[in-house]
């Protein structure tokens, strides 16, 4: 798999573990979580072109994806990642409570992003 299609398994898992939460599925929604960490990790080896890949998301239509590739990027790319989350924590919801949360931790020195 290349990096980009690294960055779009990460894409789809978010979405779908999402989808499987709104559904009452936790079982499929940690399925899917499993394969997004595992794509991330994937990425995280690429170093700087495997971030770059994964900077795409930051953009994408869906908040749950452009929030969890900010999260995942927040450590290292901060002055991207940042905004994505300030954004949406404005709104109301799992996603904006959950980039509201980062934010909290991040400001208090307390983030970190433990998926080894």
């Amino acid at each position: 798999m290349n990096l980009e299609e690294l960055a779009e398994e990460f894409a789809q898992n978010v979405s779908a573990q999402t989808d499987a939460i709104w559904n009452g599925d936790a079982r499929t929604g940690n399925k899917h979580a499993k394969r997004y960490v595992a794509a991330y990790k994937n990425l995280r080896n690429h170093g700087d072109a495997g971030r770059d890949a994964l900077m795409i998301l930051l953009k994408h239509p869906r908040m749950d994806v452009r929030v969890k590739a900010a999260i995942y990027l927040l450590s290292e790319r901060p002055t991207q990642a940042l905004p994505v989350l300030e954004e949406a924590a404005k709104s109301k919801g799992m996603i904006p409570f959950e980039a509201s949360q980062v934010l909290k931790y991040w400001s208090e020195g307390t983030w970190s992003l433990d998926v080894d």
